[in-house]
């Protein structure tokens, strides 16, 4: 196992009804100002629900964080905020909302151009205003972290920064708020989250028993969980584990110690800031490229995702790895994912477009081993089309 630290401060209620407990989350004589998307949760009652609890507060709002958070909106909102002398944020919605949300948080306070969060990776993040969520919609994780990813319209670029300033201070996770979800962004949403453990996992053995099987655990839960969100739309236990898998995900904890990969992530958020593919989708696009061309690379991980996660133990090794790709493209596409770029659309063109993006951005060294140039990400682009 490799040396780490690990922090996660985030306070965690979970359960339904829990959003009446934001009038004592929240600090009481905060100048409050609530971050949401399109509109949903003022017709599923959860905005409802959220001033209700905060009626005691001085609350104003900002709305129209994109599903793919925008440098450009978000920017607006800091302007607000510092017109307003606001001091806690409350995002309430998916991930996007809350990835939007920490980067007002951090703007906010930044001391020159915002921007450069972006091409520091967030490393000069000194200071964040206090921020809290409420998660509408499992998937990114970003409820029990502290990345974000936003994309900038002028320049069709998409770029994560990390900091600890940003973790949120609480989080509630109410499963009912996910029952008004549309099929697409709850396949979206359980693919984008066994991508992420795939991301911590898949890379090559570090001697971490307990990151293995934790991994191995939680994909085995959106395999099973996964197709009863969609056909049980209503079922409390199914939403409240998929929301809890979702979190677990990417709140740090398997990642711990083992080697990761990302290499998946970067290539699809290329794909989403030129052609604008749901962030999941583009993720179902590239994985199963991605492990066949690297293969070699991954190849005990991959004997032991196909032995522990789908069972696999019959015929050669190469077998048994093909026949887990396999079952991984079948599992996104049962979901209703498609897992081709041809199926969005795209023409072979694309191909060069994002490795273009990727040299342009210096995505040239990927991988857990940092050996995925733009000949390896284009081999993986060609088996994605």
């Amino acid at each position: 196992m490799q040396q780490f630290e690990f922090y996660n401060p985030v306070q965690i209620v979970f359960g339904e009804g829990q959003i009446a407990k934001l009038a004592s989350l929240v600090p009481e004589k905060a100048r409050v100002l609530v971050l949401y998307g399109g509109g949903s949760i003022k017709k599923n009652g959860t905005y409802t629900e959220v001033m209700e609890a905060l009626k005691n507060h001085s609350v104003t709002e900002f709305s129209g964080i994109e599903a793919n958070p925008t440098y450009e909106t978000m920017m607006k909102a800091v302007a607000q905020i510092k017109a307003e002398k606001i001091d806690f944020l409350l995002a309430v919605g998916g991930g996007s909302v809350i990835d939007g949300t920490k980067l007002a948080a951090a703007a906010a306070l930044y001391e020159g151009d915002p921007w450069e969060i972006f091409t520091t990776g967030g490393q000069h993040i000194k200071a964040a205003l206090p921020l809290g969520a409420v998660l509408t919609l499992p998937a990114t994780g970003s409820e029990m972290n502290n990345g974000s990813v936003i994309s900038r319209s002028e320049t069709k670029t998409k770029l994560p920064f990390m900091n600890r300033h940003v973790f949120p201070k609480f989080a509630i996770l109410d499963p009912t708020k996910t029952y008004s979800l549309p099929a697409r962004q709850i396949a979206n949403g359980v693919v984008d989250a066994f991508i992420h453990v795939v991301e911590q996992y898949l890379t090559y053995p570090a001697n971490a028993p307990v990151q293995d099987r934790f991994a191995e655990s939680l994909l085995q839960t959106l395999l099973e969980v996964g197709p009863q969100a969609l056909a049980t739309p209503h079922d409390y236990t199914v939403r409240s584990n998929l929301m809890w898998a979702a979190t677990m995900a990417l709140n740090g904890l398997i990642g711990a110690g083992v080697p990761q990969d990302w290499a998946t992530h970067l290539l699809g958020h290329e794909l989403t800031a030129l052609y604008n593919i749901d962030h999941a989708q583009t993720l179902a696009i590239v994985l199963p490229s991605m492990l066949n061309v690297r293969r070699a690379a991954k190849r005990e991980k991959l004997l032991q995702y196909a032995e522990r996660v789908w069972g696999i133990k019959e015929g050669s090794e190469d077998a048994r790895i093909d026949a887990a790709i396999a079952k991984t493209r079948e599992f996104f596409e049962a979901m209703g994912i498609k897992t081709r770029m041809r199926d969005y659309g795209l023409e072979v063109s694309a191909i060069n477009a994002v490795v273009e993006q990727l040299k342009a951005h210096g995505m040239v060294a990927l991988g857990e081993r940092g050996d995925v140039d733009l000949a390896i990400s284009k081999l993986v682009l060609e088996g994605s089309y």
